[in-house]
């Protein structure tokens, strides 16, 4: 049984799993996260990715990922153990900080001024993100949760591999920095893998930012490059349809949210390739 306590700021977590493929996983993507027995303290999330019961143990074989004993959704096919880690983490996040307002979004900065993109599904999100970080040197925040702390205004760093999907682990997977994982076919998601946190940002993971910036991007195949200033009242909005916990704040969150808009330019991109979302993205965050 693999047993692991990994540092996955600004998060403590304890993971359990007899699953090859999950240690391989850690091994390759957290290998800087993993905590000694001695350093140990609060654990936040205690996630275990265990067997599916009876003959799903060894017939069409299941994972099934609990956190502090519950099983909160249904199993997936054992080949996908090590995603599921990636999935179960984003759950996790999601459902349990309530003293944070959490929110689906990439996060990027840049000499402490952020660049927060909501993610709406097939927008590309996560193919510009990992073109930013790697190609024009931004610092990762997060592919997948933006994380505000209403007390400072700030957004918390929360590096973990980047999701890739389909059509966008080929181009990743050709940009010289880039370290992909293994390939996991016919998912919920279709075919995807992982492109490793770049170190630097890995590095500065207690370094917060202030949003500067908040695009939404939006990929369309033979698109022209396309940049629609929006207003404050449009993107809360469009933002607050990401919020995982905005209604379970209630106040502190809505005033948080108001907050971070009151110091940002919001802005629509419609881009029909990686070149232009990246010549886009110069054109906006001009500081």
């Amino acid at each position: 049984m693999f047993d692991a306590t990994l540092h996955i700021p600004p998060f403590t977590v304890r993971l359990r799993s007899p699953f090859a493929s999950v240690r391989r996983h850690v091994e390759t993507f957290y290998s800087q996260s993993l905590l000694s027995e001695d350093s140990r303290d609060f654990i936040d999330f205690d996630v275990e990715i265990l067997p599916g019961r009876g003959v799903r143990r060894v017939w069409r074989r299941q994972a099934r990922f609990l956190l502090d004993g519950v099983e909160p959704f249904y199993p997936l096919p054992a080949a996908q153990a090590a995603p599921m880690f990636e999935w179960g983490m984003n759950w996790c996040v999601a459902q349990r900080p309530m003293g944070w307002l959490v929110m689906h979004g990439a996060v990027l900065a840049r000499e402490g001024a952020a660049l927060v993109m909501p993610g709406f599904p097939g927008a590309g999100k996560s193919t510009l993100c990992a073109s930013l970080a790697f190609i024009e040197g931004w610092r990762l925040l997060s592919d997948e949760m933006t994380v505000l702390d209403p007390a400072d205004g700030l957004l918390l760093p929360h590096p973990r591999p980047i999701s890739l999907k389909n059509n966008s682990i080929d181009v990743v997977a050709a940009f010289p920095e880039a370290r992909l994982g293994p390939i996991y076919r016919d998912t919920r998601k279709g075919t995807i893998t992982h492109a490793a946190c770049p170190p630097a940002s890995l590095r500065q993971a207690d370094q917060r930012a202030r949003a500067a910036w908040i695009v939404f991007p939006r990929f369309e195949a033979g698109a022209t490059l396309r940049i629609e200033q929006l207003s404050r009242v449009e993107a809360f909005t469009l933002i607050s349809e990401q919020s995982f916990n905005g209604e379970r704040m209630g106040a502190p969150g809505f005033e948080a949210l108001c907050a971070m808009l009151d110091h940002v330019s919001c802005h629509e991109l419609v881009y029909g390739s990686t070149e232009q979302g990246l010549e886009g993205i110069r054109r906006i965050c001009v500081t």
